[in-house]
């Protein structure tokens, strides 16, 4: 994200800190990078350095009903799965470091949790295409060793039941349920009411290809990796921001990982015996943009100001419209 919360202080965040992993902040530096969650590094008081991930469990929730409680736990159990996959001997996974309760991240007040990591010295990379020599191989084999994953890693992790949060404020707003709450209510509703017929086309997609597929075998995923949650490192290749690790068919990172590059499912299949079903694939790069758009519309269907993220989120949404069959 590109600035901080308002509601989330920088005091409660150095109590936090305190309190969870007797932590003494010497620096804290808000770092505007990512998308979805707030990113802070820290220095502590020894020289220690950390990277601090900040999440509002309002945004995680899937719909209005659910609790922060229930958010709170399925981002529980992702986290708890890195960290049994990080013990299990897989280096690559930057796990988060437990606090003192033994959990993977700590509440900061009732709306937010907090997650520390390692701070790691080595290359980020952005959102889009693998084009650094050796990049997606990488991400490949880190991929299957994610998707062997030991029982005791899995059983932490959250199931992916194929429902796309927010999905009903999506449907809301296809019925012309968009209350005027900020500078961009009425340009999403003239945007919507443009192309309402590819998104209804799309989630009649998506819904047909749940139907036919429910069935197949589910490992540990995952779920996002792109090259913005990888880094290389002096010691390697890694894996971060494992948020949204669930149990799911495999398809839910290959059809990221591939794209359009067909040898990436070839070797997948030589490597573990396997062949990626394509209907998945097609499932869940479908799935990806009802939920970009789900998520987006239910920003601006809350109270919004129009402030950076409002903007960015608005050209994210704009794109994905546009670009619809």
């Amino acid at each position: 994200m590109l600035t901080p919360p308002a509601d989330l202080s920088e005091e409660l965040l150095v109590k936090t800190l305190a309190d969870g992993w007797g932590m003494d902040v010497a620096e804290l530096g808000y770092r505007p990078v990512g998308w979805g969650s707030h990113h802070w590094t820290v220095t502590d008081a020894a020289g220690g350095r950390w990277f601090l991930t900040a999440d509002d469990l309002t945004l995680k929730r899937r719909t209005p009903a659910e609790t922060l409680d229930e958010a709170y736990q399925r981002l529980r159990g992702s986290l708890r799965a890195a960290a049994a996959l990080h013990e299990a001997g897989l280096a690559f996974v930057v796990a988060p470091v437990a606090p003192r309760g033994g959990e993977p991240l700590a509440r900061a007040g009732e709306r937010y949790t907090v997650a520390v990591h390692p701070h790691l010295d080595g290359r980020s990379f952005g959102w889009g295409e693998y084009d650094v020599p050796g990049h997606r191989e990488a991400v490949l084999e880190m991929v299957i060793a994610v998707h062997a994953a030991p029982a005791a890693a899995r059983r932490h992790a959250p199931a992916d039941d194929f429902t796309v949060p927010h999905r009903d404020g999506l449907a809301a707003a296809l019925a012309g349920d968009l209350p005027d709450t900020g500078p961009y209510a009425r340009p999403l509703a003239r945007l919507l009411a443009e192309h309402d017929r590819p998104v209804r086309d799309l989630l009649a997609r998506y819904d047909r290809l749940v139907a036919e597929n429910r069935d197949h075998p589910a490992v540990l995923t995952h779920g996002e990796p792109h090259p913005g949650n990888t880094m290389l490192t002096s010691d390697g290749w890694c894996l971060i921001d494992w948020d949204t690790a669930a149990t799911a068919p495999p398809e839910r990172d290959l059809w990221l990982l591939a794209a359009d590059d067909d040898t990436v499912l070839d070797a997948y299949a030589a490597a573990t015996g396997r062949p990626p079903h394509r209907p998945l694939l097609d499932l869940y790069r479908q799935r990806w943009d009802i939920a970009d758009l789900a998520v987006d519309i239910a920003r601006f269907r809350a109270p919004h100001t129009g402030n950076p993220e409002d903007t960015k989120t608005y050209e994210i949404l704009t794109r994905i419209l546009t670009t619809l069959q």
